[in-house]
């Protein structure tokens, strides 16, 4: 039987929630497909504040060494809002973690499932059949973390903030590799977005990732798009996409909007993969739903642990090779939402529901 030993970090707001129901399906998968679990937890972001003085502490980086994958929460809330913006958990935990584990490709699957069209804004004519596209997001690179990055006093008295947004070519040919070995799974088409009218990351993204793919993937059909496009293409016909792929501060906001027509960020689940492989020959990665901790709901049992349990079965799928225990776990996600259960006049596959009861259900339909 093998071990698979992963960090788990649940962080604040739901996280702790939808957490704990991800692991109970985790425990009955292993037992079924036959691996067992070895996880140890540990505090990011706001409680971490509380009980380290810092969003991301030293014993928490250690339990992550150790792992072979991080299963992560969410972070942030209302209570650490009039903290200085840097020490805030949002900035002071996620954006130091994906550095510290090299974390640079974040593969978010955008799904809708036709049973649950009427979640979407979009008119349903638009997406009959659902919505199924992925987005490549460069996660360690760009605006969010080139130097300098600065608020200064100017002579006059006026305040200047400076950000800084830098890529090299070897950061955008290894994201690019990600979005090939994407396709190659799915339909074979490939959009990379940036805005090579005006900045000259984009001129250089897009001459990188044209060349990249004409040596290593002449086969994937690739295409170009300036990101204001996109996000206007996005509303109007998803399904024209296959995979989206492009850098940090696009894929932030493009992923966000994925979400939103997808009907329920309560869905989403994310992969953040790293440069490095773990003791398995697996990417190192962490694993996290797409929405935030929900701090209006948190502690009343009515948050969508779907996305916190579809992100453990990428961990599956990416950092320890279990294939047939990843699609179970997805399939049996499915067949929940879609099933017609609902709790008040609320489908299962959004906001609010009952915590407990879907997590009972989905280890029903394993």
């Amino acid at each position: 039987m093998k071990t698979l030993k992963f960090a788990v970090l649940p962080g604040d707001g739901i996280g702790p929630e939808v957490m704990d129901v991800a692991l109970d399906v985790l425990k009955v998968v292993g037992t079924k497909f036959d691996f067992a679990l070895d996880y140890e937890s540990a505090d990011i972001g706001g409680i971490a504040i509380d009980n380290h003085g810092t969003a991301f502490p030293e014993s928490t980086r250690k339990v992550c060494e150790d792992s072979a994958a991080i299963l992560f929460g969410s972070v942030g809330g209302p209570k650490w809002e009039s903290l200085p913006p840097k020490e805030q958990p949002e900035r002071a935990a996620l954006l130091p973690i994906r550095k510290a584990f090299s974390l640079y490709a974040n593969v978010r699957p955008g799904l809708l499932y036709p049973q649950l069209t009427d979640a979407s804004p979009l008119k349903k004519e638009r997406i009959p059949d659902g919505i199924d596209i992925v987005c490549i997001r460069e996660l360690t690179g760009g605006i969010y973390f080139g130097q300098p990055k600065a608020t200064t006093t100017l002579e006059n008295g006026e305040e200047q903030a400076i950000d800084t947004m830098v890529y090299k070519t070897s950061e955008i040919e290894r994201i690019a590799q990600v979005a090939i070995d994407t396709a190659r799974a799915r339909g074979k088409r490939v959009c990379s977005v940036d805005k090579a009218n005006v900045l000259e990351t984009s001129v250089l993204w897009r001459r990188v990732v044209t060349e990249y793919f004409a040596k290593h993937a002449p086969e994937i059909e690739l295409s170009h798009m300036y990101v204001d496009n996109a996000a206007m293409q996005l509303a109007r016909d998803p399904n024209q996409f296959d995979v989206l792929f492009t850098e940090n501060m696009f894929g932030d906001i493009l992923s966000d909007a994925m979400g939103v027509i997808c009907g329920s960020l309560g869905m989403l689940a994310s992969a953040s993969l790293g440069a490095t492989q773990n003791s398995l020959g697996f990417p190192f990665g962490l694993y996290e739903p797409s929405g935030g901790t929900a701090p209006d709901i948190a502690g009343q049992g009515i948050a969508n642990p779907c996305a916190q349990i579809l992100s453990a079965a990428l961990m599956l799928r990416y950092s320890f090779g279990q294939l047939e225990a990843a699609a179970a776990i997805e399939a049996a996600v499915e067949k929940t939402v879609t099933s017609g259960t609902r709790t008040g006049d609320i489908a299962f596959g959004l906001q609010p529901v009952d915590t407990k009861t879907m997590g009972t259900t989905i280890l029903k339909n394993l």
